[in-house]
């Protein structure tokens, strides 16, 4: 198994500098690594250092949060692809998803679907915080929207599991008979982590402790 090329290097936090990025980067391009996820505002700096390397570049909309308007994560979605994203995780607007307004939830799905086009959409459900139910009920609304993955986490999430062998056999169950696959993220930080959520179902690892998996 080419363990790296499961990996997505992350760095999300708000105190992530330039210099920050271009560990990612360099670490990435060292390692192989399938992808780095980084905030939309360092994308069109990276694509430049990336420029003929087998590394997908992707970014965060709605992030942490999932409360932004959904017109904004739109514009958001279509500024991070023309700055030269490959792909996007959008957040979940989680307060209507808890509040049952699955109207409004599909409502902001459905818009960064269209924003992205043809590019890579995953939908970050943050699935410390919803109950099996509206786990369930999101994960059917993002296989009508067609949008290619549901991602357990932020890793924001205070006090959260992040992603969970179990939490990742419930996602596969649920969506990948409809043709969608399922990244793992949040709390992945050895090898064991990475090779027990593969097993369970997960396509794609996202995680800033990339190096250390690999080691």
């Amino acid at each position: 198994m080419n363990l790296n090329r499961y990996i997505e290097h992350t760095i999300l936090k708000a105190k992530a500098t330039f210099s920050d990025i271009d560990n990612i980067i360099n670490e990435a391009i060292d390692n192989n690594f399938l992808g780095i996820c980084i905030g939309p505002c360092y994308i069109k700096y990276a694509k430049e250092k990336l420029e003929n390397k087998n590394i997908k570049l992707v970014t965060v909309i709605g992030f942490p949060l999932g409360a932004n308007d959904s017109d904004v994560r739109a514009l958001e979605a279509r500024e991070a692809i023309e700055d030269g994203a490959d792909e996007v995780d959008m957040v979940i607007n989680i307060g209507f998803a808890r509040s049952k307004k699955w109207d409004l939830v599909e409502k902001d799905i459905k818009k960064v679907r269209q924003a992205a086009s043809n590019k890579i959409l995953k939908v970050i459900l943050e699935t410390d915080y919803l109950n099996d139910d509206e786990i369930k009920k999101a994960c059917e609304i993002c296989i009508k929207q067609k949008v290619d993955y549901v991602k357990t986490s932020t890793g924001f999430a205070k006090n959260g599991l992040g992603a969970t062998v179990e939490t990742i056999k419930l996602l596969s169950s649920l969506v990948k008979p409809h043709g969608l696959k399922v990244k793992a993220s949040g709390g992945i930080k050895t090898k064991e982590d990475a090779l027990s959520l593969i097993a369970a179902g997960a396509d794609t690892l996202g995680t800033s402790s990339g190096c250390e998996i690999i080691k």
